[in-house]
């Protein structure tokens, strides 16, 4: 049981950063690979915050953290022109130094002792159960960036975002600020992506230099994974797909790592794996379908010539 919580609490607070991965990937169009450094961005902000006695104002920090990292990369892009996968790597690259000066030098840093906001949920809960007051908190968490990016992408400046990312030139043509509207839309998804880390840092009491390696392929499988299930109908519905698809990502992770199939160093690969089928789906499926349709040509064929 709890590893059955354990898994829908991190895929709640993961989903976060899904959403984020989700505007990039889905929204924009555009490969973003800031997320690993904005990520650890976040975290290190967020228990900076922790440690200083402001766990709240350390979440805000965090948010505003990647909202500044995104609009950075998205200022590469644009101003100067420098390739979109390029940029990404470029502020990752920079990022590692940043978080480790936000971290004091140090690789890691532990918020035990320290009040979280998970901790001061847990203690104004009454006497409920732990668990479930994490578990609520980290439901709530993910709903209400959700319903906010639902109720976002409706207004006016999140449907130019939206024709953005379905076709630039268009916009372009009918006088709306591309260049603005890539900056917010990165500065929006590395900020819900460094909210997560933040989330993530006081949900498990400790910020690590090196949580965010390989996160961007766990969004990706989580992204692709709820598609999978759910489908791409409109945007609200591929938001709660986002959330749902970390879900069942993290109890995939769960289930193997119970059934001990390989060792905890092997869950990168195993991530890149899920992420490499499901990207390769839709080409397995037209080859099935010209396989089954030249199947039935020969059929038919056969029995014309028979006739």
């Amino acid at each position: 049981m709890t590893l059955l919580i354990g898994s829908l609490q991190l895929g709640l607070l993961y989903g976060v950063m899904v959403l984020g991965i989700y505007i990039s990937f889905r929204i924009l169009n555009v490969p973003d690979l800031t997320a690993e450094g904005s990520f650890t961005f976040g975290l290190a902000v967020s228990a900076v915050g922790a440690v200083s006695g402001h766990p709240f104002l350390g979440l805000f920090g965090a948010a505003a953290a990647g909202g500044l990292a995104g609009s950075f990369t998205g200022l590469l892009q644009t101003r100067l022109q420098i390739h979109p996968v390029l940029t990404g790597i470029l502020t990752m690259s920079g990022l590692y130094s940043i978080n480790m000066l936000v971290l004091g030098g140090t690789p890691n840093l532990t918020l035990i002792g320290k009040d979280t906001l998970f901790s001061l949920a847990v203690a104004a809960g009454g006497g409920m159960d732990k668990e479930l007051v994490r578990l609520g908190l980290s439901f709530l968490a993910a709903a209400l960036c959700t319903a906010f990016l639902a109720l976002f992408f409706r207004t006016r400046l999140g449907l130019c975002i939206r024709a953005t990312g379905d076709n630039a030139d268009m916009v372009r043509a009918s006088s709306i600020n591309v260049d603005r509207m890539k900056i917010i839309s990165l500065a929006l998804s590395n900020g819900l992506i460094a909210l997560c880390g933040g989330l993530i840092a006081q949900y498990q009491s400790f910020a690590d230099i090196n949580s965010g390696v390989g996160i961007l392929v766990v969004g990706l499988a989580s992204v692709i994974i709820g598609e999978a299930v759910c489908g791409r109908r409109f945007v609200t519905m591929g938001l709660v797909s986002a959330v749902f698809g970390s879900v069942v990502y993290r109890y995939i992770i769960a289930a193997a790592t119970k059934a001990d199939w390989f060792p905890a160093y092997m869950l990168k690969l195993v991530s890149a794996l899920i992420v490499t089928l499901a990207l390769a789906l839709p080409a397995i499926r037209e080859m099935l379908n010209v396989r089954r349709i030249r199947k039935a040509g020969k059929g038919g064929g056969a029995d014309g010539i028979h006739a």
